[in-house]
């Protein structure tokens, strides 16, 4: 069963395009230590199985994160679309 994680802050490049800004995702593990894994990392999580993510804007309202997929065909981080407002991972705050 996959470990399930809650992103609370990520790591974002310079660049422009939104798919291509996240870094690595990051947050606190029910044992209370601090973990980052790349987005390249995550990817290859959610695929195989090990970690499932999700985020909570607000508290309590769990959006999962996902894969998605550029026009370019470039893969990225985002969360699912929940209906009601975007619970964007550019808007969490940068890792420590």
């Amino acid at each position: 069963m996959a470990q399930e994680l809650r992103v609370g802050c990520v790591k974002k490049t310079d660049r422009k395009n939104a798919h291509e800004r996240i870094r690595a995702v990051g947050g606190v593990a029910p044992d209370r230590t601090r973990w980052t894994h790349t987005q390249e990392q995550a990817i290859r999580n959610i695929r195989g199985g090990i970690c499932s993510y999700h985020v909570e804007q607000p508290t309590g309202h769990r959006v999962k994160v996902i894969i998605g997929k550029s026009a370019a065909g470039n893969e990225y981080l985002k969360t699912e679309n929940d209906g009601e407002q975007p619970n964007n991972l550019l808007s969490l705050p940068e890792c420590p």
